[in-house]
């Protein structure tokens, strides 16, 4: 069982950078592979990009690549989201998610067991 929390949401203006970390709590954080989603306003929740458990390969989301980068620090139980050159349709709740093992990266959030709460981002023009 693990435990997500997000931090590090705020305010930005348009090509602004930010840093989104996801801290874990439980045990064997690095059997977990870890994904961001995003929920933007009156929208369905999003797959943004993702980092797998036991080669740290990622993928992301067509909208967000090249832009953002998804990196593991196993150690300190932390994944996080580096968002530079950020635009407004970029305005979400960001979220993490958990999901032991797996040999690739899913997109679908129903796949996904174990979700942070969640913090927002904020691109204004």
């Amino acid at each position: 069982q693990v435990s997500l929390v997000e931090s590090g949401g705020r305010l930005v203006q348009a090509g602004d950078s930010l840093r989104l970390s996801c801290s874990a709590s439980g045990r064997a954080f690095s059997r977990y592979t870890v994904a961001w989603f995003r929920q933007p306003p009156g929208k369905e929740r999003e797959f943004v990009g993702g980092i797998r458990w036991n080669d740290g390969s990622t993928t992301y989301a067509d909208s967000v690549k090249g832009r953002f980068t998804i990196s593991r620090d196993n150690a300190n139980s932390m994944v996080s989201l580096q968002m530079d050159n950020l635009k407004v349709e970029d305005t979400a709740v960001y979220f993490c998610a958990a999901a032991v093992g797996g040999l690739r990266i899913m997109s679908g959030p129903s796949l996904y067991p174990h979700w942070g709460q969640g913090t927002q981002v904020t691109v204004s023009s």
